[in-house]
């Protein structure tokens, strides 16, 4: 059978409507084209996708039961391996991922496998098709620290194995980045996170929000006096970073974690009274995705917006999609352009910010060429608002209060690839880990950092 070598498009808003709510941007698939673009798949015997995937999902198998119209049998198949399907189908990098080396790819567009994922999660939950809580418990306890996308899956896979797990959250709300990072319109949160997050709940897994640990408890005393026979550090990556350049300290300069917050777990995009400062001409500084989501919320609450980033496209680490989203809704790139100081007004606000031009050198330790000042083309952008988007790193107040727990000289506990800290009993895993990456590879570290759990406390016995 001949096969499409073009996937089935997505329905999307308009850009100019679109940039004017918080609404989905895209629309996915409905049956008809969900089960057309399965039927492109080949069902390959070595399915190189899955071995870009870092929970593992069978993914030929999921999708030949889309193209059979099996819905409920390709989520149950997904559900294997994932409990956030409907997070992972519409934020994940599928294009590097499991997309990436899809054979379809190469003469061809390679099969939409996200769009697919994204489909048979929301379908699940239109016809109410959820989880099973185990019937054995194995009389082990194991506390979860953050309510994240590493600490949501890690929690799952164990409470799948029959452990009583309590995740313990800092913030009043279960999500982690999912709730409190990505905005609206790339991740809605009452259809999705929080359904999701029930799911998660379904398995016998219990959730204490608004536990700091390290403050309201320690580790030690999860493990001494609560009677937990293991610790899983989940808790991401909350310090952002800043430039340490002049005038970074006035009013209307924002870090992308703090702004991002203010708009999606504070709801000021819904006109709550939530302290967020309304710019009317934004500038983002950052080219990953925090910074389009950062720019792109500044643009729906009624700015002019600008992106300032010190290399070139060809080096924007964000997804394509999303800088083809935010191009299309009108955000200004500046690219080859880096920040040498904020400009305050006498009661210090800001009122523009002076860049300078750049070219790329050599390359890094990251491979990636160097960006090299051009003296003398320094030049100034108007603008009454500056967020930052430059990466976060994990909060020290965890390993602080917690002895024998090593980190790095970036704060990020150190933990072997199966997710064991220098102290026994105790896992870690995502960003707290790694530092600030992507909600999958978070997803990813907490599944192995399970299985590890579970072997250690199988040693118990």
């Amino acid at each position: 059978m001949a096969r499409a070598m073009k996937r089935v498009p997505v329905r999307e808003q308009e850009p100019k409507v679109r940039a004017a709510n918080f609404e989905e941007v895209s629309y996915g698939y409905n049956e008809e084209e969900a089960v057309a673009e399965a039927k492109r798949c080949l069902n390959c015997k070595n399915p190189r996708c899955v071995g870009g995937c870092p929970v593992s999902i069978n993914i030929p198998k999921f999708i030949h039961f889309v193209s059979e119209r099996q819905f409920e049998e390709a989520f149950k198949t997904i559900q294997e391996s994932s409990l956030l399907p409907a997070v992972c189908g519409r934020v994940c990098p599928q294009e590097t991922q499991c997309e990436g080396p899809c054979v379809m790819g190469i003469k061809g567009e390679a099969i939409a496998i996200g769009k697919l994922e994204r489909f048979v999660a929301d379908w699940a939950r239109e016809h109410h098709i959820v989880p099973e809580k185990p019937d054995f418990s194995t009389g082990k306890k194991v506390a979860v620290i953050g309510a994240g996308p590493a600490g949501l899956t890690c929690a799952s896979e164990l409470a799948k194995k029959g452990h009583d797990v309590t995740i313990f959250e800092a913030l009043h709300e279960a999500g982690g980045v999912l709730v409190y990072g990505i905005p609206e319109f790339r991740l809605p949160k009452e259809k999705v996170v929080a359904k999701e997050v029930e799911n998660v709940k379904r398995l016998g897994v219990k959730i204490e929000t608004d536990v700091v640990i390290g403050k309201s408890v320690t580790i030690d005393e999860l493990l001494d006096e609560e009677g937990f026979d293991a610790v899983f550090i989940g808790s991401g990556a909350g310090l952002p970073r800043f430039m340490n350049i002049p005038g970074e300290q006035a009013n209307g300069v924002y870090s992308a974690n703090e702004y991002l917050t203010r708009n999606n777990l504070m709801k000021a995009f819904k006109g709550y009274d939530t302290p967020i400062h309304r710019g009317k001409k934004v500038v983002v500084v950052g080219g990953g995705n925090v910074a389009m989501d950062a720019a792109r919320t500044a643009l729906r609450l009624g700015a002019d917006t600008h992106i300032v980033y010190r290399r070139s496209e060809a080096e924007l680490p964000a997804r394509a999609e999303e800088v083809h989203h935010a191009k299309e809704e009108g955000i200004q790139f500046h690219l080859l352009t880096n920040p040498v100081e904020i400009l305050v007004d006498d009661e210090d606000w800001v009122k523009g910010i002076r860049v300078i031009k750049m070219e790329l050198g050599e390359p890094d330790d990251s491979g990636r060429r160097r960006p090299i000042e051009i003296p003398g083309s320094e030049y100034d952008i108007d603008a009454d608002t500056v967020i930052m988007a430059l990466g976060t790193s994990p909060n020290p107040l965890i390993s602080s209060t917690t002895e024998g727990l090593d980190v790095n000289k970036w704060q990020c506990i150190v933990a072997d690839d199966e997710g064991a800290t220098s102290r026994k009993g105790i896992f870690a895993g995502g960003d707290a880990v790694s530092g600030a990456a992507t909600v999958i590879l978070a997803m990813g570290a907490g599944k192995k950092a399970a299985a590890s759990i579970d072997a250690y406390l199988k040693t118990l016995d």
